[in-house]
């Protein structure tokens, strides 16, 4: 064993960490978070009593019901948005339509804290995309092997790539026959 060996002595809380950003880092993680903390003041306010010394306000109303429903659907969402991240696009849709219903049904919003929470939230999950994977790195040694007498359409590359070619892309060609009908339906 060296002492330069990695993954032998590791705290297991940071590999714990390493891990959960690995997952984070594939999903909305924010988009969903956002959503879930969106849905809590939503479903929360219309059952909260709010004491001040003596005096208690019941802050209920009769559309408790339906502010619940809403909050635990954002809420929903959130972990749709973490475990199941292909539908996406479907759960920000839906979060932000429930956070606008949620503005007449569920006392403006959870006093517009949830409606702003779960907007936002459906507002990231829309616009997420994952992430590109990362090419391949180059072998050791291909690296420095420079190619003799290289064939037409190649070239050498800056000075920051020694000895390595490159091939430049061409175009994609496109068919461009036309229809008999010149690309009209029958109808029109």
């Amino acid at each position: 064993m060296s002492p330069e060996s990695t993954g032998q002595n590791e705290h297991y809380l940071r590999v714990f960490w390493r891990g959960f950003r690995t997952w984070r880092g594939n999903r909305p993680f924010w988009a969903g978070l956002f959503t879930m903390v969106g849905g809590l003041p939503i479903a929360y306010f219309p059952y909260a009593n709010m004491h001040l010394g003596n005096v208690t306000l019941a802050m209920s109303t009769t559309a408790g019901a339906g502010s619940l429903i809403i909050g635990i659907l954002l809420i929903t969402l959130g972990l749709t948005m973490w475990f199941h991240h292909i539908v996406r696009v479907f759960a920000g849709v839906a979060a932000i339509l429930l956070a606008l219903v949620s503005i007449p049904v569920a006392n403006i919003g959870g006093f517009l804290i949830g409606f702003l929470c779960a907007l936002l939230g459906g507002a990231l999950s829309i616009s997420w995309a994952p992430g590109e994977p990362k090419p391949d790195p180059v072998p050791a040694g291909a690296a420095g092997e420079k190619s003799e007498g290289a064939g037409p359409g190649t070239q050498e590359s800056g000075p920051g790539f020694h000895g390595t070619l490159t091939v430049p892309q061409q175009p994609e060609q496109y068919d461009t026959t036309v229809e008999v009908d010149g690309g009209r339906h029958r109808a029109g």
